[in-house]
């Protein structure tokens, strides 16, 4: 199991926290610090059953700045959250070939 992972989230924490009280010691990526590749983000978004926009953080300061109301294509949003790892969505939680946000942090147990 991994989790994406944003140490400053109190969400993140918790998610991270409700994982391991449920015996789980996932690998954990800090992603902000190891961004994940273009191809392996498109991987967790299959995974997730999700669009690359539907993975963004649209309250981030960055996103309303600077691509709020533009389009963009699946790849290039991609490529745009492997700039700036910021606006992705935190926390993921993958376990085989699954994976959920943990928004709310109960999402979690769905994969376990």
């Amino acid at each position: 199991m991994k989790i994406y992972h944003n140490p400053r989230c109190s969400t993140s924490r918790k998610t991270l926290d409700l994982l391991k009280e449920n015996g789980v010691e996932p690998e954990v990526v800090l992603y902000l610090i190891n961004t994940p590749t273009a191809k392996e983000l498109s991987v967790v978004l299959d995974q997730l059953g999700m669009t690359a926009f539907e993975l963004i953080r649209k309250k981030e300061a960055m996103y309303k700045e600077n691509y709020q109301d533009k389009e963009y294509s699946n790849k290039e949003w991609i490529d745009i959250m492997v700039a700036n790892p910021k606006l992705i969505e935190r926390p993921i939680v993958v376990h085989g070939n699954q994976a959920v946000i943990g928004r709310p942090i109960e999402r979690v147990l769905e994969i376990l």
